[in-house]
């Protein structure tokens, strides 16, 4: 199996956004309670269009509408898992792309099969922490609840098999923000902040926005590799700004909505994942 670097520039992860804030995709969101709200403020943001549409016989019928679908397990109630499934099966119909958050899957059985069963549904990402990939892939057992109890890099070999077995991009998020796309090549994103570990919701609209970014390419890693960039780079900038963990959604938000195709161009750095990360500011 290949472990070449994705060979994504950050002017292709810049022209992507360019696509998003043109096309303004619509993002269905099966998400959990605790982010409905903030997910939706991320993705008017950035220039998408939310729409939370997670019950049984809705979400079926607009999956093959929405430009892009998220399947968050945070919260996984039976009729939510019922919708999931729904919206997944008639997303892979309809040849809409969209994207699996098994949250918190290993350790709790329930959301941990849901998950597996989701997989085989033909997602174009797989978004998670290492803890969460590892379990997903049968190389782990979970983390502490939400939290990673692993690395990113000790999840490469995990994220590799997921993504050959299920043919979705794989994006690991951590300190290095890992993607990895079906042949085992991948990427690495070194931008980011820690204020996006202490708020909540952080990881999961990240999914969101994957989402939104899949509806505009067909190459699922790159549009992984796209939103997380972009995602980042917002996070930056904000970080600048805010006093802490009660401060930073706001500049977040700011940030998101004002960040340009040029700028993305001008921060994002990339890496190949076995290089040590590069300090800020170094391409």
């Amino acid at each position: 199996m290949s472990r070449m670097a994705i060979r994504y520039t950050p002017q292709d992860c810049a022209r992507l956004l360019e696509a998003v804030r043109t096309q303004q995709p619509l993002v269905q969101c099966l998400t959990n309670a605790v982010v409905t709200n903030f997910t939706a403020n991320v993705l008017l943001a950035l220039g998408a269009a939310p729409a939370m549409v997670d019950i049984p016989g809705e979400a079926a019928e607009f999956a093959p509408l929405a430009s892009g679908v998220l399947v968050n397990l945070g919260t996984p109630t039976g009729s939510q898992r019922a919708a999931m499934l729904e919206a997944a099966e008639a997303a892979r119909r309809a040849g809409t792309p969209w994207v699996l958050d098994p949250v918190a899957v290993g350790a709790l059985s329930l959301r941990t099969a849901a998950a597996r069963t989701l997989a085989g549904l033909g997602p174009a990402i797989v978004r998670g922490n290492a803890s969460e990939i590892m379990a997903l892939a049968g190389a782990g057992t979970g983390g502490r609840g939400v939290d990673s109890t692993d690395t990113p890099a000790a999840a490469a070999a995990a994220a590799r098999s997921l993504a050959a077995a299920t043919g979705a991009a794989v994006a690991v998020s951590g300190p290095r923000d890992l993607v990895f796309a079906q042949d085992g090549s991948a990427v690495g994103v070194d931008n980011g902040d820690a204020l996006l570990t202490r708020i909540t919701g952080g990881g999961c609209a990240l999914g969101a926005v994957m989402a939104a970014f899949a509806a505009v390419t067909p190459d699922a890693a790159l549009a992984a590799t796209a939103a997380t960039g972009t995602y980042t780079v917002a996070a930056e900038r904000a970080a600048r700004q805010a006093t802490g963990p009660g401060s930073f959604p706001v500049a977040f938000l700011d940030e998101l909505a004002a960040v340009a195709p040029e700028d993305v161009e001008a921060s994002l750095r990339l890496a190949v994942p076995e290089q040590a990360p590069q300090p800020e500011g170094v391409r």
